[in-house]
C-alpha cells in the first residue's frame, strides 16, 4: 500500500504555534508551583530540608504526570536550585559547605529527573495506546460499514461519506478508476473541487502521492496487488501513518468488492438473457418447424411423384423451395442448439464409446453433403473408449465434416480419423482448402463469424460456435491448425473413459 513520506511531520509542523503556546503555559505553571512550594516552606512553615526535598519531589511527579518531559526536566533544575539557594546552609548562596548535602543534592536531581523521565514515557504510552484504540475503533467501524454497503447505491460513494464519518475528517474525496467516477464527503469542501478532481486521477493513474499544504490535503493512491485502483484525498487526516494505510486497504478491499459483485450481477443479467432467448428461441421453432414441415412434405411429394405432371420450369421452382426449405430447418435448428447450449438447458448424457463408431455414425449421417468426393477415415487402432455424449459428439464431428465440405475444393478429399495422446483422444478433420490466416484462427469459432474466403457461402456462422460450446462442455478443447494455401486442420479432444477394475 502507500506510504506517507513526511506526513506525520509534516502535520505536526502545521500544529507548531500551537503547541508552542500549550507548552509555554504548562512550563509556567510548573515553576510556578516551584515557587509556591519554596515560598510556602521558606517564608512560612518551616520544616527541615529533608521534608522541602520530599515535596519538591512530590511536585515535579505531579508535574510530570499532568504536563510532559521539558516542564519536568526544567522544574527538577529549578527546584533543585531553590533547595540549594534556600534551604542548605548557607541559606541565600550557591555554596555547599556540608559535603553530605552535596550528595543529597545530586540525589535529589537524578531522582526527579528518573522519575520526570519515567512518569512522562508511562503518560506517552497511555496516550499512544488510548491512541491507538480509537483508530481501531474507528477503523473496525469503518470495515463494518464497507461490509454493509447496500448495492443500490455506489459503493464508493458510500465509503466515501462513511471515512468522513468514523474519522470526523472535515473533506474526502474518493476516486473511483473503475468508474471513472469522484465522490465527495465531509462538512467541509475543498477549495477547488476542480483542481482536486484533476490530482485524483492523476495521483491514480502516475500511481503518486500529493500534497496540498495550503489546505492540508493529502493525496495518494489507492493499490490491489500493486496496480492503482483509485485515489483518495483527505483534509487535516491527522493520524498515524499505520491507520491511514489500513484505511486504503479498507478502501481498496470495499472498491474491489463493489467490482467483483457488478461482474456477478452482470454475469446473472447476461445468464438469464441467454435462458430467456433460448425459451423464446424453442417457443419460435415450434412455430417455425410447423410449416416447414408441411411445405417440405408437398415440395417432396412434388418432386418424387411421377404422376405430377410439372413442365421443367415448375419443378425448378418446387426444387429451390425444396432446397430452401431445408436451409430454413437446418438454421433454425442450429440457432436452438446454441441457445439451449449458452443458455445451460442442455446436459450431457454421457457414455462410454467407441471413437472409429462415432467417426463412422457422423459420416453416415453427412454421406448426403460430401457431394460425392473421396473421404477417408484414418484411425489408430486399439483407441481407448472415450466418455462422451455421443450425439453431441456427432454433431461437432458433422459440423467439422459440413464445413470441411464447404470450404474445400470440389473433388478434393476429406481425412477425418483419431489418435490417442496423453490427454485423451483427439479427433481430427483435414480439408484441402485455401487455409486460415493466424488472425483468422482467433476467430472463426465466434458465432456468425465468416471467413473472407466464405462470405460468399451458404450458412449462418454457427457450426464452428457450437462445436466449440460441445467441446468445452465435456471440458476439453478445440483447436484449427492451418496457414494459407495449404488446407485446415480441425482437432478436438475428448476425454478418456476410466477403465473399470477386474472383478
Amino acid at each position: 500500500m502507500a506510504t506517507w513520506p513526511g506526513w506525520t511531520n509534516y502535520s505536526a509542523s502545521k500544529n507548531f504555534p500551537q503547541k508552542v503556546m500549550r507548552s509555554t503555559l504548562r512550563l509556567f505553571l510548573a515553576l510556578s508551583l516551584v515557587a509556591t512550594i519554596t515560598l510556602v516552606f521558606f517564608r512560612g512553615i518551616h520544616v527541615n530540608a529533608t521534608s522541602v526535598g520530599f515535596f519538591y519531589l512530590v511536585a515535579i511527579l505531579v508535574i510530570a504526570t499532568t504536563g510532559g518531559l521539558l516542564e519536568a526536566s526544567v522544574s527538577s533544575v529549578v527546584a533543585m536550585l531553590c533547595f540549594n539557594f534556600f534551604f542548605l546552609p548557607p541559606v541565600g548562596t550557591f555554596t555547599i559547605a556540608d559535603p553530605q548535602n552535596w550528595v543529597a543534592l545530586f540525589a535529589f536531581l537524578t531522582t526527579a529527573l528518573t522519575a520526570s523521565q519515567l512518569s512522562a514515557r508511562l503518560k506517552r504510552q497511555r496516550a499512544q495506546a488510548l491512541d491507538r484504540q480509537r483508530e481501531m475503533e474507528r477503523l473496525y467501524t469503518l470495515s463494518r460499514a464497507i461490509l454493509l454497503t447496500d448495492t443500490a447505491q455506489p459503493t464508493a460513494k458510500q465509503i466515501a461519506h462513511q471515512m468522513a464519518q468514523a474519522f470526523d475528517w472535515p473533506a474526502v474525496a474518493l476516486y473511483d478508476r473503475n468508474t471513472s467516477e469522484v465522490y465527495l464527503a465531509g462538512p467541509e469542501a475543498f477549495p477547488n473541487v476542480v483542481d482536486i478532481d484533476a490530482k485524483l486521477r492523476e495521483s491514480a493513474i502516475l500511481s503518486r502521492v500529493l500534497h496540498e499544504e495550503t489546505d492540508d490535503t493529502l493525496i495518494t493512491p489507492i493499490r490491489l496487488g500493486g496496480e492503482p485502483i483509485g485515489s483518495l484525498a483527505v483534509k487535516q487526516a491527522f493520524m498515524s501513518d499505520t491507520a491511514l494505510q489500513s484505511v486504503l486497504s479498507l478502501v481498496a478491499v470495499g472498491l474491489e468488492k463493489a467490482r467483483a459483485q457488478e461482474e456477478a450481477n452482470r454475469a446473472q443479467v447476461a445468464r438469464q438473457s441467454e435462458e430467456l432467448k433460448s425459451t423464446l428461441l424453442d417457443a419460435i421453432a415450434h412455430e417455425f418447424k410447423t410449416p416447414l414441415t408441411s411445405i417440405k412434405a408437398v415440395t417432396t411429394d412434388l418432386l418424387s411423384n411421377p404422376q405430377q405432371s410439372l413442365s421443367q420450369e415448375q419443378r425448378g421452382l418446387v426444387t429451390i423451395a425444396d432446397e430452401g426449405a431445408d436451409r430454413l430447418a437446418r438454421l433454425v435448428t442450429e440457432a436452438i442448439q446454441l441457445a439451449r447450449i449458452e443458455g445451460g438447458k442442455f446436459k450431457l448424457n454421457r457414455g462410454v464409446h467407441f471413437p472409429s463408431s462415432l467417426l463412422s455414425t457422423a459420416l453416415r449421417q453427412t454421406q448426403f453433403l460430401t457431394d460425392g468426393r473421396a473421404l477417408k477415415m484414418e484411425a489408430d487402432e486399439g483407441l481407448p473408449s472415450v466418455l462422451v455424449d455421443a450425439e453431441l459428439t456427432q454433431m461437432v464431428i458433422s459440423h467439422l465434416i459440413e464445413n470441411a465440405v464447404k470450404y474445400s475444393t470440389p473433388g478434393s478429399p476429406i481425412v477425418i480419423g483419431a489418435l490417442a495422446t496423453e490427454r485423451g483422444v483427439v479427433f481430427h478433420i483435414t480439408d484441402q482448402g485455401p487455409g486460415i490466416t493466424q488472425e483468422e484462427q482467433s476467430r472463426i469459432f465466434e458465432k456468425f463469424y465468416r471467413g473472407r474466403v466464405g462470405q460468399h457461402l451458404k450458412g449462418a456462422g454457427m457450426g464452428l460456435a457450437i462445436a466449440r460450446e460441445i467441446v468445452r462442455a465435456h471440458g476439453e478443447d478445440i483447436w484449427v491448425e492451418s496457414s494459407p494455401g495449404k488446407g485446415s486442420k480441425f482437432c478436438f479432444s475428448l476425454p478418456i473413459a476410466p477403465v473399470e477394475p477386474n472383478r
